[in-house]
């Protein structure tokens, strides 16, 4: 089976125990997290080969347990590049209820953040691939970092690998000159299957829809407007998805999604989730599995119902990572998720 290769930023992800608040008690939760590192790990999980392609410090304990962390969990971390600059880090203060999570980035000169065109040989990241995945993120950075990210989905293109983007808008990252309507659109023109939020498309790419994010109860008809408007905005993209979450609160959201691929628009099943535990990560298990769907089932339709399926038990598992396997998702899409215990 061909491996799909994502490429990003790995951090060390520091929260409070539970859902205490920024030093409540003097304690972090140490683990990892990152967009594309998620998807890496929740793709070995569902049992595809996944390979990780990123920069981290030379000499660095802490990057040393970040890569053991990815090999533990199945990732091929051999194209990995060791270079200068330092781990980068994020806090995380879970939310609960009313009151939302919160997120301080710590990355400002990360290796990742330092490293630019040329620092990874594309011809050794790619070998044996059949897909590439890249998120917004990324090029959010720095301006090397952008450069970075152009070159890579680039060279994807030009060797024949399908190329997926979540455009992960961060308003908090795009501070080093441009904004993410600066660069996002020429990523695009290398892309073939995008994956966005609502909000992701109109700040990322420039395109307005008549949709409220903060509205808590979706409309997923006005999306298929939406979803044309970036089709033919970008005539070489083959299918874009979004997903569609109703807030209700921190620990209470409406999860869906909408898949349109030019042939067909479809929405998937609507999930309520309620006693969140953990957010962080449900887009990226979502972007994992659409990327295992389109090369695994049937139909765009199968494969959009299983992301859903697989970010819903996502939310369940604390931890930037989707520690879920094909079987979970698999059950889960059949009993329509009562939780009783598997004895």
């Amino acid at each position: 089976m061909p491996t799909t290769i994502t490429f990003g930023e790995i951090m060390l992800r520091l929260a409070p125990p539970g859902f205490e608040r920024f030093l409540q008690t003097p304690e972090f939760v140490a683990t990892f997290g990152g967009g594309e590192a998620n998807v890496a790990v929740a793709l070995a999980g569902l049992g595809q080969p996944a390979a990780y392609v990123t920069v981290l410090p030379g000499a660095n304990p802490i990057a040393d347990a970040a890569i053991g962390e990815l090999r533990r969990l199945g990732v091929d971390t051999s194209r990995i590049v060791r270079g200068k600059g330092r781990m980068g880090i994020y806090f995380l203060e879970a939310g609960a209820n009313q009151r939302p999570s919160k997120v301080v980035y710590d990355r400002a000169g990360s290796a990742i953040a330092v490293a630019k065109p040329g620092d990874i040989d594309w011809d050794f990241a790619l070998d044996g691939a059949s897909w590439f995945h890249i998120t917004g993120i990324t090029p959010a950075i720095s301006e090397s970092a952008a450069a970075l990210s152009l070159e890579s989905v680039r060279i994807a293109r030009e060797k024949g690998l399908t190329v997926s983007c979540d455009l992960n808008y961060r308003k908090n990252l795009w501070k080093w000159g441009k904004t993410a309507a600066d660069v996002m659109p020429e990523l695009l023109k290398s892309v073939d299957l995008a994956i966005a939020n609502e909000e992701d498309v109109q700040m990322a790419l420039g395109i307005q829809a008549d949709v409220d994010v903060e509205a808590g109860k979706l409309d997923a008809a006005q999306y298929q407007e939406l979803t044309d408007k970036v089709l033919g905005a970008y005539p070489h993209l083959k299918a874009i998805a979004i997903s569609l979450r109703e807030s209700l609160s921190a620990s209470h959201n409406g999860w869906s999604a909408c898949l349109n691929d030019r042939r067909e628009f479809v929405v998937s099943r609507r999930y309520d989730i309620t006693h969140i535990v953990d957010r962080v990560g449900g887009g990226d298990s979502f972007a994992a599995g659409l990327i295992f769907g389109f090369q695994e089932l049937p139909t765009h339709r199968d494969a959009l119902e299983f992301a859903v399926a697989a970010s819903c038990l996502k939310h369940s598992v604390p931890g930037d990572f989707a520690r879920i396997s094909r079987g979970e998702v698999e059950a889960l899409l059949k009993s329509g998720g009562s939780g009783r215990v598997q004895r």
